[in-house]
């Protein structure tokens, strides 16, 4: 299911019946996209929140900046919001928070430091947005949220530091949500983080919403030690400048790279706003060692030689704007790729990016650079476990019952293989979809026949919200078949034209090729005006009608596009 913002989507709540004593998991977003993961839980009159990220815009959503959750339901029930609870810092995590604070009534957000400065960092884009209430939590601490709901928190495993995992204590039993996950593997594989989840899954895991991102990858995560010594390999026989490429919010990534090439006697500028601004706050709290001097500007890049330059940059995913990109077009003040530059891709691709990437590649391999990617070595330890990860993790927490979320409906769909595979039943797995209700208690888990809307809400320039199915529907129109515009002029008191139309054509057919179809174009808008009785006046509105129709059906007869068609009429 997948809805787009302003479709409507609600069943009538209050012609449903509610268990009083079971608590309500809603999933607003995260399950059928990467991306945008938030989920709530509800009981009696208290909510708590888990998550608020964005999701990058698709293919068939031109022109977005962001999309993050709806919170219509949450908007109508602030008043029972108790806690936003945060797992780790990445954008598809925190990404929605200064969107929707101040809707749903500005609750405390639990998270950890560095979460709570990559935050306040986003909130600085938001001069106007309200003060928000930290309540900053730390590894091993357990939390009384409100009456009902009380959270522990134990270490995360992702690619950031400061993440962390969440066992939510409520009325129907604990409930585990380990956020973006992965087994902690040692130099040899072995999983260092396995007595921790043993450990929780001792307390009683009632729930286990586990993540299901690289659920049908067979195998195990590779250790992070392997994808540093790879990748200090690569750069140690670089002969000329590297540049490296990764996310920005990759943290610990982002660390080992500066820290190899200070180790190889290389220096090291940042390429991209938010790769700098992400790297000082790391720093500013001490979960990055930087040694001195081992970061210049790019201002400096040109007094050392080629072999004596690392260069870090935003634009793993084939961004339009991001400081590779402004490499590669030559559009950067200050680093053009030369021949014999080493590029290096230590990401994995999310999935709709692929062409993107792929034309980054292609073009620095015009320009003469030198391209490693994670398909043609080990050089990126993902922060998503596959599926024997999964299985190890799903065994050690030893959930009564097991939802799946995070990823596509066939990412989740084999998520509950994996822990069937390790002893849950197959009756107790549950697949759910954005906007579904499920009833959870000490015995059962359960869908209901509500939802609440779930649907996309865009995020374009300064509006939220305020692009639909129909502007979107327009964008991608224009985009597939172009436009055509028919400007006719006539003479207000006979109804007759006045000279020939005038007809432009945006991404259509190239006018000066296809002069039969224009002439045939006006011969058959004179055709119409000749139907109207003379000196009657013409109603423009219909007039314009009826280039629509028998206009647009001409054209979809000679050329089977159909362009959008713009018939404008001026009256003299």
């Amino acid at each position: 299911m997948r809805y787009i913002s302003g479709e409507p989507r609600r069943v009538e709540v209050k012609a449903l019946e509610r268990n009083p004593e079971a608590v309500r998991f809603v999933p607003l977003g995260g399950l059928e996209e990467i991306g945008r993961n938030m989920m709530f839980f509800e009981y009696g009159d208290e909510i708590v929140i888990i998550d608020a990220g964005l999701q990058f815009p698709e293919e068939d959503t031109p022109g977005i900046d962001f999309i993050i959750p709806n919170i219509e339901y949450l908007q109508e029930n602030k008043r029972k919001i108790k806690a936003l609870l945060i797992t780790h810092g990445h954008l598809d995590h925190i990404g929605a928070i200064p969107y929707i604070m101040e809707k749903i009534g500005n609750p405390p957000i639990y998270s950890t430091a560095l979460s709570n400065a990559l935050i306040k960092k986003r909130y600085d884009e938001f001069p106007n947005a309200p003060k928000i209430t930290f309540m900053p939590v730390k590894i091993g601490d357990e939390v009384k949220i409100s009456q009902n709901f009380s959270a522990y928190f134990f270490g995360g495993s992702h690619t950031i530091p400061d993440a962390i995992s969440i066992v939510l204590r409520t009325p129907a039993g604990n409930f585990c949500n380990p956020g973006d996950f992965r087994i902690d593997r040692g130099p040899k594989g072995e999983p260092r983080n396995l007595p921790d989840l043993e450990r929780v899954g001792r307390m009683g895991i009632q729930v286990l919403f586990m993540e299901s991102t690289r659920a049908t990858v067979p195998g195990e995560s590779m250790p992070e030690k392997v994808a540093e010594e790879n990748l200090e390999k690569i750069l140690n026989q670089a002969k000329g400048r590297i540049i490296v490429t990764t996310f920005a919010s990759l943290l610990d990534r982002l660390g080992q790279v500066i820290n190899i090439a200070h180790r190889l006697g290389r220096k090291v500028a940042l390429s991209g706003r938010s790769m700098k601004d992400n790297i000082q706050i790391t720093q500013n709290l001490g979960y990055i060692k930087i040694p001195k001097g081992a970061l210049i500007s790019l201002e400096e890049v040109s007094r050392y030689d080629d072999n004596k330059i690392l260069i870090l940059s935003t634009g793993n995913q084939g961004e339009p704007n991001s400081g590779l990109a402004r490499i590669v077009s030559g559009d950067h003040k200050q680093i053009r790729i030369k021949p014999g530059d080493t590029v290096v891709f230590s990401s994995s691709i999310i999935p709709g990016n692929e062409r993107g990437i792929q034309t980054m590649k292609d073009n620095l391999a015009r320009q003469g650079a030198i391209i490693f990617d994670s398909s043609m070595m080990d050089i990126h330890a993902g922060g998503h476990g596959p599926q024997e990860d999964l299985k190890l993790a799903i065994k050690a927490f030893s959930p009564k019952f097991f939802v799946p979320i995070h990823g596509m409906y066939f990412m989740r769909q084999t998520n509950t293989k994996n822990a069937q595979a390790v002893g849950v039943k197959a009756e107790n797995c549950l697949v759910m979809d954005n906007g579904q209700v499920a009833e959870i208690t000490k015995e059962t888990i359960k869908l209901t026949k509500e939802t609440v809307p779930a649907y996309y809400v865009m995020v374009d320039g300064l509006g939220v919200g305020d692009v639909g199915e129909v502007v979107l529907r327009d964008r991608l129109m224009l985009a597939q078949e172009g436009m055509i515009v028919i400007i006719t002029t006539l003479d207000k008191r006979s109804g007759r034209i006045i000279k020939n139309p005038d007809i432009i054509s945006r991404g259509f057919i190239y006018l000066k090729d296809n002069r039969e179809i224009l002439d045939e174009i006006r011969r058959r808008i004179r055709s119409l005006i000749s139907r109207i009785p003379t000196n009657q006046p013409i109603d423009a509105d219909y007039f314009k009608g009826l280039i629509r129709d028998q206009i647009g059906q001409f054209i979809f007869h000679k050329t089977q596009r159909r362009p959008m068609l713009l018939p404008v009429v001026i009256e003299i």
